[in-house]
């Protein structure tokens, strides 16, 4: 069951902390909420959920209680306090101390070694876990690019709370105003889906803006591509999005030309209003020798 208000309040009174906005704490105090969260994630037994942000743990119990196992990752050390002893003795509970970023486009290493050979599983090898998923209500401060790497590294579904801007962005389709990089980079590695538009009143405290629940479930056929090096293309592109693109290809220090003659896309036109596989076709044609 979700905690309360007055529960959560309590949790932190003990861990001697309260609300820091640093880390962008906004707990989840509607019980419908939380497993709606659950819901979306699709968690199941023997599935390996990764939550980031899990605060007072909430959510966390949810997720354990349909028999996943969590890997939880909270940088704020009273609160990691606060987690390692409610859950010590659950076995199929680990809590990582620290940001789940290392870098902007990084992932936390500790993090990132729960995951190679469970969520990249190869064709020949077998993961441990029906699959590997983040569900969580996510810092608002980390979560685009926190979203793009894990589907980077192979975590195949991910189910959150997000604010709705951010929901927007990765949703947005070209030529919108909320088309850009992360929208582009997020439907190239998946499907997204807004669930639904959560008010701020489900949240403790209340942030002043409203939020969505997504789910983002990854493409299956990603294998063979430098994703990094196609996220760093399109950034650098978006970086001159009111140009045309020939010059925003340019000014990104690439040979707009040759990319030009091999996608035969219409150079005069802004980078706004190219698709995300349009967008991979440039980054494909940067690349051929």
């Amino acid at each position: 069951m979700a905690q309360t208000k007055k529960q959560i309040e309590a949790i932190l009174s003990a861990a001697g902390t309260q609300p820091r906005h640093r880390f962008g704490q906004n707990f989840m105090i509607d019980q419908n909420l939380v497993r709606a969260v659950a819901d979306a994630g699709l968690v199941g037994a023997n599935d390996l959920v990764i939550e980031v942000g899990p605060g007072t743990g909430t959510l966390t119990e949810e997720i354990l209680s349909r028999g996943a196992r969590v890997v939880a990752v909270e940088i704020d050390r009273d609160l990691a306090s606060s987690l390692r002893s409610r859950f010590t003795g659950d076995e199929r509970f680990e809590l990582i101390e620290g940001d789940a970023l290392s870098g902007k486009h990084a992932i936390n290493d500790e993090l990132l070694g729960k995951l190679p050979a469970k969520a990249q599983a190869s064709d020949e090898g077998k993961s441990d876990f029906s699959a590997v998923k983040l569900v969580a209500n996510l810092p608002y401060n980390i979560a685009s690019p926190l979203v793009i790497e894990l589907l980077i590294a192979g975590v195949e579904l991910l189910a959150f709370t997000v604010q709705r801007e951010v929901a927007e962005r990765l949703a947005a389709g070209a030529g919108e105003d909320a088309y850009g990089p992360l929208s582009v980079m997020a439907q190239l590695l998946g499907s997204v889906e807004i669930l639904r538009t959560l008010p701020p009143q489900a949240f403790w405290p209340a942030p002043k803006i409203e939020s969505s629940l997504v789910r983002i479930t990854r493409r299956q056929e990603l294998a063979g591509r430098d994703w990094q090096a196609v996220s760093s293309f399109v950034h650098g592109v978006f970086n001159y999005r009111r140009k045309t693109l020939r010059k925003a290809i340019t000014q990104a220090g690439l040979d707009a030309e040759r990319i030009l003659a091999g996608t035969k896309f219409d150079g005069t036109l802004r980078p706004e209003v190219f698709i995300p596989a349009q967008f991979l076709e440039m980054f494909e044609a940067s690349t051929k020798k």
